[in-house]
Parts: C-alpha cells; structure tokens; sequence
C-alpha cells in the first residue's frame, strides 16, 4: 500500500516532467489538503485553476483548505469567484454546491 508521502513524492516527479498539468496540480492539491497542509494545497488549487480555466471545483476545495487554515474570509472570496466562473462557463452544478457552500459560510 502507498503511503501519503510516497503519494507526494510521486506527484512531484510527474509535476516536475508536467508542471501545467491541471489534473496533476489538483491532485497534488487533494493531497496535500487530506495530510493538514492547508496553505500548501490552497497554492496547488490556485495553480490549477491558473491552468485550466474551466476547473470549477478547485475554488470549493480551495475554499475548505482555507476554512480550515481559519482564514474564512479568503475562503469566502475564493467561494464568490467561483461561483463566478462556474457561472460563466455553464457548470450549474458547480455553480449550485460553490453557491450552498458560500451561503453556509457566511
């Protein structure tokens, strides 16, 4: 069985072949969320949505990294700009949890 740190050693050796890898840089952000290390994740999350423009839930897991590094109203501007780009690119879905989730945090 992997270990957390294997899990991260192996992320950075396919992020540093990939470094714009939207799905690698969110996994590495998932990661890194799950073992504690929120600001770290919160600067993954950032990266990949950076790369992928269309990456809606990044912002919601940026924002539970946030929340949880007690720093509720970054997590709630990271919420709203969500919510805005799942709204201009047609994810409702997105749109409805990031918007539950924001209503929650405020």
């Amino acid at each position: 069985m992997t270990t957390e740190s294997e899990r991260l050693t192996k992320l950075r050796t396919l992020l540093a072949a990939e470094p714009n890898d939207g799905f690698l840089l969110y996994g590495m952000a998932q990661e890194l969320h799950k073992l504690g290390r929120f600001a770290e994740a919160a600067d993954h999350y950032d990266r990949a949505i950076a790369v992928d423009p269309k990456e809606c839930y990044a912002f919601f897991h940026k924002a539970k990294a946030l929340e949880q590094a007690g720093r509720r109203g970054e997590a709630a501007d990271a919420l709203r700009l969500g919510l805005a780009r799942a709204r201009a690119v047609g994810d409702r879905k997105a749109a409805s949890e990031i918007e539950g989730y924001l209503d929650d945090l405020e």
